[in-house]
This record gives C-alpha cells, sequence and structure tokens, in this order.
C-alpha cells in the first residue's frame, strides 16, 4: 500500500464522517421537540430533590405535569409556599393558597424502656430484614424495630434512631414529608401528619387490653377514657382506638390527660384553655 493510498482512504473516511455529521445535524433539526419556555421555568423552580414525594418520577415529571395542568403550583412539599408561588407567577395564577405542612410521625411510644423484646436479635440491622423473623424481635407486633432502615432512605436527615431508647425520632424542622420513611417501614408505624397536630394516639395495637400491656406499657388499652373526657365530642372508638377529629379538637388536652397509659399524646406547650 503506496502513501497515496493512505491518504485516498483517510480523505473517503474523513468526507463520509463529514457527510453523517451533516445528516445527523439536519435529521435533529426536522424531528426536534419544540422547548416550552414555561415548563423549563418551573423546573429551574423546583428544588430538585427528585425525592418522588409529589407523585411523580422526579421533578421533571412533576414539572411536566405542573406544565401541563395536571398537577397544582404547589405539588412539591420540599419547596413549599415559597416555590409555590414562584410556580404560580410562572404558570400566571394567583399567589397560591397555604398548604397545611406535613411532617412524618412515629406512631409508636414502644422504645426499650417500655416495650418489650420477644428475643434478642442478632441478624441483619435492617427493619425489613428483622421483620421477617417471628414478625420482629418486639413483644408488641406493631410496634417499631428501631434498626433505622427509615433513616438510611431519608434524603434530608430528618429522622434517626435514639441510641438509647431504640425508637425512631422525626426532626420536624427537616422533614419535607416526602414519604420515602413510610414506605420503607415494614410495620407500618409512621405516617403523615400535618404539623399543626398536636394532639396525635400514638399506638396502633388493637389487641385485647391484658395483651397491650404484657408487651408494652404505653399501649392504648382501648378503656374510652379519652373519648368521655373531651368536652369537644372530638373523639370516636374505632376498633378500640380513639380518632381524632381534628376540625372539631379544640387543643385543650383532656383527653391525653385522661389517658393512663399516655398513648395519647399531646404537645402541652401548646395547650388552650377555654375562658
Amino acid at each position: 500500500m503506496t502513501v497515496v493510498n493512505i491518504l485516498i482512504a483517510a480523505a473517503v473516511l474523513g468526507l463520509m464522517g463529514l457527510l453523517f455529521g451533516l445528516l445527523l445535524m439536519g435529521t435533529e433539526k426536522v424531528f426536534a421537540i419544540p422547548a416550552d419556555e414555561k415548563r423549563d421555568a418551573v423546573r429551574a423552580a423546583l428544588p430538585g430533590a427528585n425525592c418522588g414525594a409529589c407523585g411523580y418520577p422526579g421533578c421533571d415529571g412533576c414539572a411536566d405535569a405542573i406544565a401541563c395542568g395536571k398537577a397544582p403550583v404547589n405539588a412539591c412539599p420540599v419547596g413549599g409556599k415559597p416555590v409555590a408561588d414562584k410556580i404560580s407567577a410562572i404558570m400566571g395564577n394567583a399567589e397560591a393558597a397555604d398548604a397545611v405542612r406535613k411532617v412524618a410521625s412515629v406512631i409508636c411510644q414502644g422504645d426499650s424502656e417500655h416495650c418489650k423484646e420477644k428475643f434478642e436479635y442478632r441478624g441483619i440491622q435492617d427493619c425489613v430484614a428483622a421483620s421477617v423473623v417471628n414478625d420482629g424481635n418486639m413483644a408488641c407486633k406493631f410496634a417499631c424495630l428501631g434498626l433505622g432502615t427509615c433513616a438510611r432512605v431519608c434524603p434530608f436527615d430528618a429522622i434517626h434512631v435514639d441510641p438509647v431508647k431504640k425508637i425512631a425520632v422525626v426532626d420536624d424542622g427537616k422533614c419535607v414529608a416526602c414519604g420515602k420513611c413510610v414506605a420503607i417501614c415494614p410495620k407500618g408505624v409512621l405516617s403523615l401528619r400535618p404539623v399543626t397536630e398536636d394532639v396525635t394516639v400514638r399506638c396502633r395495637n388493637t389487641e385485647p387490653a391484658k395483651k397491650v400491656l404484657s408487651a408494652c406499657s404505653t399501649g392504648c388499652i382501648h378503656c374510652g377514657k379519652c373519648f368521655r373526657s373531651c368536652p369537644h365530642g372530638a373523639i370516636t372508638m374505632t376498633n378500640g382506638l380513639p380518632v381524632i377529629d381534628q376540625s372539631k379538637c379544640q387543643h385543650c388536652m383532656a383527653c391525653a390527660d385522661a389517658c393512663p397509659t399516655k398513648a395519647m399524646w399531646a404537645n402541652f406547650d401548646k395547650r388552650k384553655v377555654s375562658a
């Protein structure tokens, strides 16, 4: 092979590359999808957490849904009202309505001081794995296993396990209600609640009172004292457990005062005393 042949081959390959490049450029222009400036502006306003708390596949999916009217401007719980207001302006709407902020809540007080163990668990330090072994090692089948699976999936460092009490604890200030901890918990201990709820039932055990107390000293024993003590008719009993109608609750916290096991939790700093 002579030098001339090599040069010819190189020139042919270079020409082919140039032609294919021009063809690709032309194809891109012909089949290009027009940019949606409004959608792109919405996406830029979102915080980029990609947590899925909005119910869509990441911030891109949320932006698509908002731009085409399938989701409200306040669909992003991470951004809250400031981001909702920005998106409202982009979409040409009025200022976003105030949405009640939610946080994750641990519906259990059965820590190591109150709830007994059925056996000593020495397996993988993961709640999902532990729950497979005889439904977990806690005597109460509704109790937090305290192995921190929820903490490991939280992208906002808003939940941890108390190293002494061995129970999940949520930092309301950091929690954005993305719901990842709720989804991963094998015992259903976590749920999302409005941050304004200052009185909540922190037990889900529907078993007979004697069995509840044999497992946990702070479990609900279905005595109904909270129901009878509420002067506002805000509590009903369902399957032995109290259910609070937050629209009727006046935050007097008489129910928490009456609860003999303190399964009814209240933030007494926010107690409201009727005149």
